[in-house]
């Protein structure tokens, strides 16, 4: 039998106040599939599990047949961290080959998924309000290269909408 902290994939143990039993859960295009087998109900520990397991690989059995949706990629609208007010867009430290430290705005983005680049603008050569304009140039070209010119009116659209909610 498979004890709390085991590793029964998709099945996990429930002992909260007068629910005891077996949780499985299963995920497919971004919504949860999911039912107790309470010990009560099933006639004991062994037989929820039993229950469970069955109910488990007929549940993934299921959800193997249902067609995968494409997946978009997420876009960030903000980060609470960010404190130049553009996503993407840092003031930072760069230690050079040599050794020396420089002031810069640095500038991520994805291409693809798993893949992250960046690049920098130095203060020092462009001043800070250049570099910094450089940087935010920058990286509305790269977001305007991966996700197509609409992605502004899209990230414009997010901000106001949640500017209004924020608002009530």
């Amino acid at each position: 039998m498979a004890q709390e902290g085991s590793t029964e994939k998709g099945i996990s143990r429930i002992d909260s106040g007068s629910t005891h039993g077996w949780f499985v859960r299963g995920y497919k295009n971004g919504k949860t599939f999911s039912k107790l087998f309470s010990d009560m109900k099933c006639g004991g520990s062994d037989k929820a599990l039993s229950l469970a397991r069955t109910y488990r690989d007929k549940l993934h059995e299921e959800l193997d047949k249902i067609a995968s949706r494409p997946r978009g990629r997420r876009i960030a609208y903000r980060d609470a961290r960010n404190s130049t007010g553009v996503l993407g867009v840092c003031r930072t430290r760069k230690k050079g080959p040599n050794g020396t430290v420089s002031e810069v705005y640095s500038v991520t983005w994805r291409p693809e998924p798993g893949v992250q680049k960046c690049t920098s603008f130095s203060i020092k050569k462009y001043g800070d309000k250049q570099a910094f304009r450089l940087a935010v140039a920058h990286r509305r070209r790269m977001l305007r290269d991966i996700y197509g010119p609409g992605i502004f009116r899209k990230i414009a659209s997010h901000v106001q909408a949640a500017s209004e909610t924020a608002g009530e």
